[in-house]
């Protein structure tokens, strides 16, 4: 075996770019494991874990390890790292940018404010570490823009004071680990393919917005706007600020007829200060509890509510298994939090120690590693340790998210299935999603998984089949 170890100072990729760097390099045969990431103390460390000699880093730096069997293999594989970046467009240290009137011959912006008075934008995107974000969002927000933070990890009296200074400012902070928006047709984050329509959607939850609205994509209803606002927007702490906003923005917008509002259990004075508003424009409310209704049963009431029909969601069953009888274990391994918390609810993963649920998306999962929409190595990891039972676990397709995820789970179903494990998949798309709902649905149906797109019937399935 032989190593290539390489610090580059000052070259910047943001960590989606470098994990699919990183993934793209290990799925080569010759190569036996790489590591292409910024030079955070957490990457180096996983670095020398994995048995490299790494000097000295910071987190301005690219790091590159990369192991193979012979130091021909080193050679091809350094090159293919050389064209896997070049495809991503220069680093942050080393070249311009492009777009909104710059050019790659201009120096590139340093901060946020000056690309602010460059270029004619509405709305900044920040995706920093998030110990990182603040400065950058606050940076935003004084420049007079509205921002989405991807970036979780962000302690929340900065979140407070970014969303109060954004309101005296007359603009909309979005997040922080915001995961979803749409803004005038533009998705934002994790984006499906959604047609443009009469819903606007606020959303404490990603995921759970991804799955309204594609339901209600599937039945043929499209969005104005969804407005991401954190998931803990909410909170007693928080207290609804930016759902607030969010919310009036959308009463005054012409184009949308209805408000759909989602939110993973909100705090009794968060939930009044959003319902006590005297808006125009009818709210369907989706805030999920104990007793409240589901993800599905609020896109349906949505449905019925603009006086459309309510079809009946696809789903794909899976083929004749052996009959089991007594209850099993059930286990649900989410990429979305909403989604489990939902799924947890309709499986009373509260009340029997036979239901368990980890949404590998939640911050202590995702510190220093992408997150589980576009990164499987946790989640895969998880199933194969799964010997008996149930397993429930969410796909969700869309921009930004795992190009083709059933070319990894199907291996992993059908190897589950072969174990005894009965598996179930709640697969959130819309048709126009780029990694094809309807492929994605057959190929893991093939491999052995009822698989359902509206996520409440899959926890439902689920249960049943844990049940015997």
């Amino acid at each position: 075996m032989t190593d290539l170890v390489e610090v580059r100072p000052g070259v910047y990729h943001d960590s989606v770019t470098l994990m699919r760097v990183s993934q793209a390099l290990t799925a080569r045969p010759e190569v036996i494991v790489a590591v292409v990431a910024m030079g955070t103390d957490l990457n180096a460390g996983l670095a020398r874990d994995l048995g490299f000699a790494v000097p000295p880093t910071t987190p301005g730096d690219l790091l590159v390890a990369i192991r193979a069997a012979a130091a021909t293999d080193l050679g091809e594989a350094a090159a293919e790292l050389e064209r896997q970046l070049a495809t991503t467009g220069t680093g942050g240290g080393t070249g311009g940018g492009t777009g909104g009137g710059s050019t790659r011959d201009e120096a590139p912006h340093r901060t946020v404010r000056s690309a602010a008075r460059s270029w004619e934008a509405t709305v900044a995107l920040v995706s920093v570490p998030g110990e990182h974000a603040f400065a950058e969002a606050l940076d935003a927000v004084e420049s007079g823009l509205s921002v989405m933070i991807f970036s979780d990890n962000v302690p929340v009296e900065q979140e407070i004071l970014l969303k109060d200074r954004a309101r005296a400012r007359g603009v909309l902070v979005m997040g922080p680990d915001c995961g979803t928006a749409v803004v005038g047709g533009a998705g934002l984050g994790f984006a499906n393919v959604l047609r443009p329509g009469p819903v606007g959607v606020v959303a404490a939850s990603g995921t759970g917005a991804q799955q309204v609205t594609c339901l209600l994509d599937i039945a043929g209803v499209g969005v104005s706007h969804v407005l991401g606002v954190g998931g803990r927007d909410l909170s007693a702490e928080v207290g609804g600020r930016s759902a607030v906003q969010a919310l009036r923005a959308l009463d005054e917008d012409p184009a949308t007829e209805l408000i759909v509002l989602v939110s993973k259990p909100p705090a009794p004075e968060a939930a009044r200060a959003v319902r006590d508003l005297g808006l125009a424009t009818p709210v369907v409310a989706a805030l999920l509890g104990p007793g409240q209704d589901d993800l599905t049963a609020v896109a349906e009431k949505a449905l019925r509510a603009l006086g459309r029909d309510v079809p009946e969601w696809p789903s794909w069953p899976a083929g004749e298994a052996p009959a089991r009888e007594g209850r099993r274990p059930l286990r649900g391994l989410y990429s979305g939090g909403t989604l489990c918390a939902e799924a947890a609810l309709i499986a009373g993963a509260d009340t029997t120690t036979e239901a368990e649920f980890a949404d590998f998306g939640d911050d202590a999962y995702t510190r220093g590693r992408a997150h589980p929409m576009i990164d499987p190595s946790l989640r895969r990891e998880a199933l194969r340790g799964v010997a008996s039972g149930v397993v429930l676990l969410d796909v969700v397709l869309g921009h930004g998210a795992d190009p083709d995820p059933s070319s990894w789970l199907a291996p992993e179903v059908r190897d589950a299935v072969a174990r005894g494990v009965d598996v179930v998949v709640a697969l959130v798309g819309a048709e126009g999603d780029p990694q094809g709902l309807r492929a994605q649905a057959a190929n893991l149906n093939e491999a052995g998984a009822a698989v359902f797109t509206s996520n409440a019937a899959a926890a439902r399935h689920a249960r049943r089949l844990a049940d015997g």
